[in-house]
């Protein structure tokens, strides 16, 4: 057996032990902060044992979920209503999913990716999502090429309103770069519709692209109903982001969800996102 499921079998025991003594190491299971968690921040944990996992996510404190992993109808290999019922069983509910969809576009083939827009639409609705957002993007070279992925948005943004959720995208730092003297990031804000087409900041990348989160949050107030809370490695850890500002910011310009997402780790994954709720919960300026 591994080191990792050596742990989430270990963490298995104390989550069970934590139902019947609160006051333990998963006492955060309690928590009234509507913390989020991007379930990619445990995606090998995910791989070997999703619902282990999803069990141990809950126990830590988290009430809100992002996935990540979409694929023939189902999430994690689960069934849209399943896994619904399932993380509900625990306490905890989808808000916000990132789905890839077609890597390219072609616009003369966009029905066809429409209608793949829509199925996962239809999908993520079954599970009470929210959001919808394309976690990344292949970086065009010309202002007219970003124009088409606009206007695709756009169209992605009618097919998720009328099944319920809102159309999002997932900043890297390469969209702070600039293209034909304007800064990607700001021409896609800009030319795509605010009623079809939300933001998703990632404070970590959007300082890794040579930006601050909290001008971008007050530059764009009400495009970034979700926010990406990411650190160099656990939340709070590098000591080079500003998250009360950034939260103080976030919070004025309209956030509705927020989710903690860790990609490299100084301790087991299941740990590092605990240390990230930690601090977090214990932060005052979070609500």
């Amino acid at each position: 057996m591994n080191k990792r499921r050596d742990f989430l079998k270990a963490s298995g025991a104390l989550a069970l032990t934590s139902l019947l003594k609160p006051s333990n190491i998963f006492a955060n299971s309690l928590a009234k902060k509507p913390i989020g968690l991007q379930l990619y921040s445990v995606r090998e944990d995910m791989k070997e044992d999703p619902q282990g996992t999803l069990r141990m996510v809950a126990s830590i404190g988290y009430k809100s979920l992002e996935a990540a992993n979409y694929a023939d109808g189902k999430v994690y290999g689960m069934e849209p209503v399943f896994f619904k019922n399932y993380i509900q069983d625990l306490g905890m509910k989808l808000r916000s999913a990132h789905v890839g969809g077609p890597r390219t576009y072609d616009p003369a083939k966009k029905e066809e990716a429409l209608d793949w827009w829509k199925k996962a639409a239809d999908d993520h609705k079954i599970m009470g999502a929210k959001y919808l957002i394309k976690p990344s993007m292949p970086i065009p070279t010309t202002l007219k090429e970003l124009d088409v992925w606009c206007e695709y948005y756009n169209a992605i943004g009618e097919i998720t309103k009328k099944s319920g959720l809102q159309f999002g995208f997932h900043n890297h730092a390469r969209e702070f770069e600039a293209i034909e003297g304007k800064i990607m990031m700001d021409h896609m804000i800009a030319y795509t519709d605010p009623k079809l087409v939300c933001f998703e900041l990632d404070v970590y990348w959007a300082q890794k692209g040579g930006q601050d989160p909290v001008d971008y949050l007050e530059k764009y107030a009400g495009r970034f109903p979700v926010v990406h809370i990411k650190d160099e490695e656990e939340i709070g850890a590098s000591g080079t982001l500003d998250f009360k500002a950034i939260f103080e910011a976030a919070y004025k310009q309209g956030m509705k969800d927020y989710f903690v997402e860790v990609e490299r780790y100084n301790f087991e994954p299941l740990e590092s996102v605990k240390q990230s709720f930690d601090y977090l919960n214990k932060a005052s300026y979070v609500k």
